[in-house]
């Protein structure tokens, strides 16, 4: 199984001097993990595990590691280990991800699945040595490009085999990898095969040194629609019946007072507009309702329990797990990070769901997909606050437009439902039968 790994001694230096600053920083990573729990970004009932320190025995069999760094990849990365599971049910998935929110969406959607979720051990020699020594991974399967040098080097050391899933990697980022090429390199080694999302992503991937790409679809292009609450969902409809509505969906700070501004552009013309809020961070929402509250904004809260009326113009949905329900009931969705330099947020999402998506200038994160829903007419790309409230208000007011954009969105959206099958095969080709 692990035949396929050449350990080369340069790696063994690198291991050394990673391992020896490892050490040294352990105290300054003991108070910076401190410091988080303090700022509510780390689950101090859990900050063991952050060392490696498991919750709980290994169960017997073959063992498989996924890792995804947050929420975005999480939940691309759960349709694949439920299909896992139904698949051979003898395997124990353990899922690591990097953070309270992602923890939390995990733990609701793996409920009698057999995944077993764990936050990431930090980089440092100790906790990634206790970590191991208790899991012994038979296979890694690694998504995206959370990369950490200390994890990946003592996989090799340990010659267990991993592979890189939904790799993605933009041109810029291939600029700022070029500026220390061998890093890279030494990096990429680390994984048997990687699955990259696309050709331009496996093009970008073997520029770097990677060896092996292979380009299989993209996983949150592949993922089933968000879940939602029927009963929710039913009765969200009833109370908003009749009212225009949109939603901004994921927003950052800076990205805020743009919606609020193209709201005031649009409430003249559609009366009775809702604008709904979801901030990227939940633990936001308090501040953000305090920050958006005017005179003649009318904001509710949905962490205190307030309901949007009549008179309400702001909804800020500041809960975790509900961006399912939100995006069936908005027929308008403006995708957050994507007004600031942040890279946008996954607007897959709310167009599997039927949603017409819009989009601001700042989309290198999601770029492939921004292009294909662009060139399918599934999506609008917007500029400035104008921009947003001119698409708006054609889009609410003219409804086979919104439609077709709509329709044609969820068909790209949809498209890639292959790559799940082949990534459980080639889990599953390099695990044991038993």
């Amino acid at each position: 199984m692990n035949g396929q790994i050449k350990y080369q001694p340069a790696f063994d230096g690198r291991r050394a001097l990673w391992r020896g600053i490892g050490h040294l920083l352990t105290p300054v990573v003991r108070l910076w993990l401190q410091r988080r729990v303090t700022q509510g970004k780390e689950n101090a009932a859990r900050l063991g595990e952050r060392f490696g320190q498991a919750a709980q025995p290994r169960p017997p069999g073959p063992l498989v590691w996924c890792h995804g760094a947050s929420v975005g990849e999480a939940q691309a990365l759960l349709p694949l280990l439920q299909h896992l599971h139904k698949l051979r049910p003898d395997i124990t998935l353990l899922l690591t991800t990097g953070t309270v929110t992602s923890a939390t969406l995990v733990e609701q959607r793996t409920t009698d699945t057999g995944i077993i979720h764990q936050f990431i051990p930090v980089d440092l020699p100790a906790a990634v040595d206790a970590f191991l020594d208790h899991w012994r991974p038979d296979l890694v399967l690694w998504s995206e490009s959370d990369f950490w040098p200390g994890i990946l080097n003592e996989l090799r050391h340990r010659n267990i085999p991993a592979l890189l899933a939904n790799a993605r990697l933009s041109e810029k980022s291939v600029s700022r990898w070029l500026l220390a090429p061998e890093t890279a390199r030494w990096l990429l080694a680390a994984f048997d095969t990687i699955y990259a999302q696309t050709g331009g992503d496996a093009e970008r991937l073997q520029r770097l040194g990677a060896a092996n790409v292979i380009e299989a679809g993209n996983l949150k292009q592949a993922a089933p629609p968000l879940p939602v609450d029927d009963a929710a969902l039913n009765e969200w409809r009833a109370r908003l019946a009749g009212r225009p509505l949109w939603l901004a969906a994921s927003t950052h700070p800076g990205e805020e007072a743009q919606i609020v501004a193209a709201h005031r552009l649009l409430k003249p013309q559609l009366p009775g507009l809702l604008t709904m809020i979801v901030p990227r961070h939940p633990d936001r929402g308090a501040a953000l309702k305090q920050e958006l509250t005017a005179p003649d904004l009318r904001v509710a809260l949905r962490s205190a329990g307030e309901l949007p009326d009549a008179e309400t113009d702001l909804y800020v949905a500041d809960t975790m797990g509900e961006l399912g329900l939100w995006y069936r009931l908005s027929p308008v969705v403006m995708m957050g990070g994507s007004l600031i330099p942040h890279g946008g947020q996954n607007p897959l999402e709310p167009a599997r769901l039927g949603s017409a998506v819009l989009f601001g200038p700042q989309m290198f994160n999601f770029s492939d997909a921004t292009a294909g829903l662009l060139m399918a007419g599934g999506a609008l790309q917007v500029q400035d606050v104008q921009g947003i409230a001119d698409a708006v208000a054609v889009l609410l007011q003219i409804p086979a437009r919104r439609e077709a954009i709509a329709a044609a969105g969820q068909r790209f959206a949809s498209a890639d439902d292959a790559v799940i099958e082949r990534l459980s095969q080639a889990v599953l080709e390099r695990l044991p039968l038993t």
